[in-house]
């Protein structure tokens, strides 16, 4: 079966030649030219293209709806802005990766292509013990004392190459380039925002503990 992607972008022209090339390259393509047309025509998705700036609902309220609807779909958002606050508030809000226009689409599909390989298993009994809580990486669930998380793609690697260096310090670098694919400024403080992440779905065990080493990396200890 073809990977089915919502584009959700407004600019009629960039929207017709991402859609010709994704649909060109062997996706399946619904293309909507506002938010609220995207959140309505969103139905079991594999991945999500949004733009930031759209009339009637932006990308970002488009793409908290659809995390409220599904925890594990990737959503990559198309920006045209420079601003870094508005990217990071992209991860703060569920997004797994950014696209800055105008792009290339080789770089478009190499993104997804990424996610592709990262699709999640059907559930196993395998999970590993986080002190009060249980992460089952297959299906990327987080099961603590008091409630079930889904994780997403990015969140669940990354907690998963914490876990493997348990009781040793994890470089920065080394989880940007493993995980992010590249080590510069802007990735690194997207790393910080997933991090902090992390350590909001572990608080109600004050024995696990993400820390971090300034500039260096982060040790996760039990």
């Amino acid at each position: 079966m073809k990977v089915r992607i919502l584009l959700a972008e407004d600019d009629r022209n960039l929207g017709l030649l991402t859609k010709q090339g994704l649909e060109d390259a062997g996706y399946d393509v619904d293309w909507c030219t506002d938010g609220e047309a995207g959140w309505k025509a969103f139905n079991g998705h594999d991945l999500c293209l949004i733009d930031i700036m759209m009339p009637r609902m932006n990308g970002f309220m488009l793409a908290e709806k659809i995390r409220e609807k599904d925890d594990l779909v990737p959503i990559l958002f198309l920006t045209a802005k420079s601003r870094e606050e508005d990217r990071l508030r992209g991860f703060e809000i569920g997004g797994d990766d950014y696209i800055t226009k105008p792009f290339y689409m080789k770089e478009l599909i190499y993104r997804l292509q990424v996610f592709q390989k990262r699709t999640v298993q059907k559930p196993t009994a395998s999970s590993i013990q986080i002190g009060r809580y249980q992460y089952f990486h297959d299906n990327l669930k987080l099961v603590g004392p008091s409630e079930t998380r889904s994780l997403t793609q990015r969140e669940g690697e990354l907690l998963m190459m914490l876990l493997t260096n348990r009781d040793l310090l994890t470089k920065r670098e080394d989880i940007l380039i493993k995980i992010w694919g590249e080590n510069d400024y802007f990735m690194g403080r997207s790393l910080d925002v997933f991090i902090s992440r992390l350590r909001k779905y572990l608080k109600d065990d004050p024995n696990v503990e993400i820390r971090n080493h300034h500039g260096v990396g982060f040790l996760l200890t039990i």
